[in-house]
């Protein structure tokens, strides 16, 4: 159905962002809903024998239509949030929520889709559909199609209560960035802090009608006065705020994420897995929790001296800055110090030589070298905000195999990172290939006035990072949506996002996009080698800061939380007790607190640090994927190093590396198991020598 009224019911490509408003809202996803459910009955009620066109296929189409309309409105709450929108889509979340988990529920499909699974039709399939209807199966089964009725209704309830808990956690973090304001009259004490970000923070003041400077939370506004900034007072006061969100006041997390733990807990145990971790993992490369702890212990044990390492020699030149101890509001202040000194290079020495049209221009020609694919940008009109551009890609036949937008700055009503969703799976279809559509999203320094926004190094990674993800999507030719694109495993699908960033640190391809923003000057060898020489400058530190974040996230979901639920359990069974379901919940979350605070002391220098754990604010956590898979991060790191060790040995931009690795890995989607595709591009599995190599190089004396 196509509807002119309602832009979230348009079947058109082109999704038209700029004329959807938070009344289109309520009405387009209820209509969508019902005609999906519609779909879903008209199936169950089919008395004719199942064939994969009228059962598995017929919903594959309705699952696609539903999600694709629904998108639009999920994405404006992340980029273009009003209250009105908020509201809008709050009140419909629920509703979406409890299709999702009826829809596996529903005893009628669980019955016609076993049918078709006995058929001689489904017993003879191979290759891609034969996986299909096994994962399909599956994940009726781990949905929980064959609980008793009573289960089943209580596992609907769960999900429904753990998406609006998780929406609203979301909420406060972004209300919580967005209200913080630090007004500095002073601007004295700004000194050491780059020109760019004290224009920026001025100006913000001047908005304002204020003098001196304004000071928020968005990233770009916090990181300059922590890498930079001689006030210590004023980095502790940041680094705090940034740490201390959603801690209390209006925003307060903490009973939140408690009763997330406890919810997400209890579904597990529903479906009969031994805790969170083993559920989320079952169809991940890791498989249990208990691998993925294993992994974590392991690299853990392998970087701990490089960690150490590190640790002593940021005290020792905090001793030397005149700092009585290293705090955590010191550690980015001292480890810029440290590294100028040691290298003569930090990230202001090395923005003006990425503009950064120039750089999407480099990885454009990167890709087209390597992989084959040509980027054109458009310019259209169905955009949700000016900053907002449009491109399509292409193959060496001229097929358009999708388009993306970009969104790299900050605004007060879009949330904080970077990455990339998809909006539209394409592929081939009927001898044709229908484009793919995503989009890409950062929070990078604002460009001031008319010139180019100039990005840090690290920004420069992060462009290539959700363009690698975006590749992965738009380069699928996998036939079936579902198992397309970025529809794989968590622990996978971080491996061609992660594999981009390695050509940000490769001279030939830094040459075609590294020119001053003023001079056109290319990027100086001399630069290049001190850059290069300070990629492992403290790799201890920042991988065992990953480590760290993967290790609390499993024990929360694998220890705390079955604490938790059990104490919950038992509060709400005492006649006696006259707590409120909220102080529970608020007594578990300062629970959760100390827990966390604890499991973090083993990866801290000393109490502080652990002290500002970012667990109220932890979004990858709480209302992201990364619930009990924040691991898969550095598992899928592994995998990245390994598979760049054969473009460096065979070329970085050589042709029949990159067609191999897009006909292995890029393009298959879920169309076999990771390892397999791994396999067929490497010739053997994994191994995590090139990571230790890149990222720490040789052991600590």
């Amino acid at each position: 159905m196509i509807s002119e009224s309602n832009p979230l019911l348009t079947d058109a490509y082109r999704i038209p962002f700029h004329r959807i408003r938070a009344e289109h809202v309520g009405p387009g996803v209820r209509q969508a809903l019902s005609e999906a459910q519609r779909d879903i009955d008209d199936l169950v009620a089919d008395t004719s024998p199942p064939t994969w066109d009228n059962t598995l296929g017929r919903l594959d189409g309705t699952v696609e239509r539903l999600a694709r309309r629904i998108a639009p409105a999920s994405h404006l709450v992340s980029v273009a949030e009003t209250p009105e929108l908020r509201e809008a889509y709050n009140a419909v979340l629920p509703e979406i929520s409890a299709f999702w988990s009826r829809l596996p529920l529903n005893q009628g499909l669980w019955e016609r889709m076993r049918a078709f699974a006995g058929t001689p039709e489904a017993q003879s399939l191979e290759g891609l559909k034969r996986r299909h209807l096994d994962k399909t199966v599956q994940d009726f089964r781990r949905a929980g199609a064959d609980l008793p009725p009573g289960k089943k209704a209580r596992l609907e309830a769960l999900k429904v209560d753990i998406a609006q808990l998780t929406q609203r956690f979301a909420e406060n973090v972004l209300d919580a960035t967005a209200a913080y304001e630090r007004h500095v009259e002073d601007e004295s004490r700004l000194a050491g802090v780059p020109e760019q970000a004290k224009r920026r923070a001025r100006s913000k003041a001047e908005e304002k009608g204020l003098s001196g400077v304004v000071l928020t939370l968005d990233y770009p506004s916090v990181e300059p006065i922590l890498k930079y900034c001689d006030d210590r007072e004023l980095r502790r006061e940041i680094q705090t705020a940034y740490a201390s969100r959603c801690r209390e006041g209006d925003y307060d997390n903490r009973a939140l994420l408690a009763r997330i733990l406890v919810l997400r807990d209890e579904l597990a145990g529903i479906l009969g897995y031994d805790g969170y971790p083993d559920y989320k993992l079952e169809d991940r490369m890791a498989k249990t929790g208990a691998r993925a702890v294993e992994f974590e212990a392991e690299m853990c044990a392998r970087t701990h001296p490089y960690w150490e390492r590190d640790v002593a020699e940021l005290q020792a030149h905090a001793a030397e800055l005149g700092l009585d101890s290293l705090e955590p509001w010191d550690v980015a202040y001292v480890m810029e110090k440290l590294r100028k000194e040691r290298y003569d290079i930090d990230d202001e020495v090395l923005r003006p030589y990425f503009p950064l049209d120039q750089v999407l221009a480099g990885l454009f020609e990167i890709v087209r070298r390597t992989f084959g694919f040509h980027v054109e940008e458009r310019c259209i009109d169905e955009v949700w905000h000016g900053d907002v551009r449009f491109f399509e890609i292409f193959d060496e036949n001229g097929v358009n195999l999708g388009g993306f937008y970009s969104d790299w700055f900050p605004r007060k009503e879009k949330r904080q990172g970077a990455w990339m969703n998809d909006f539209i799976t394409g592929g081939p279809r009927d001898g044709t290939f229908a484009p793919h559509l995503g989009v890409i999203c950062g929070n990078f320094t604002p460009p001031e006035g008319d010139d180019q926004p100039l990005l840090t190094h690290r920004e420069v990674e992060t462009t290539f990072h959700e363009f690698g993800h975006l590749l992965h999507h738009c380069t699928s030719r996998v036939e079936i949506p579902g198992r397309a694109g970025i529809n794989v495993a968590w622990d996978w699908v971080e491996l061609p996002s992660q594999l981009m960033e390695n050509w940000c640190w490769e001279e030939k391809a830094l040459e075609l996009f590294a020119r001053h923003h003023e001079t056109g000057e290319p990027f100086p060898d001399e630069l290049f080698q001190r850059m290069v020489a300070a990629r492992r400058f403290m790799g201890g530190w920042a991988q065992m800061r990953q480590l760290s974040f993967g290790t609390v996230d499993l024990a929360l979901h694998g220890e705390l939380a079955p604490r938790l639920r059990a104490e919950r359990a038992a509060s709400d069974g005492n006649a006696e007790d006259e707590q409120t379901e909220t102080e529970v919940d608020r007594r578990l979350g300062e629970e959760a607190m100390e827990f966390t605070r604890s499991r973090f002391t083993e990866f801290s220098p000393s109490a502080s640090f652990a002290n500002l754990h970012p667990l109220t604010s932890f979004t990858h956590l709480f209302a992201g994927g990364y619930a009990a898979g924040y691991y898969s991060y550095l598992w899928s790191e592994v995998l990245d190093a390994d598979v760049f060790t054969r473009f460096k040995g065979e070329g970085i931009f050589n042709r029949e590396t990159g067609r191999d690795y897009v006909d292995s890995i890029l393009s298959r989607g879920d169309s076999a198991d990771p390892e397999e595709l791994f396999r067929s591009f490497m010739g053997r599995d994994p191994d995590p020598t090139a990571l230790l190599e890149r990222n720490l190089g040789p052991a600590p004396e």
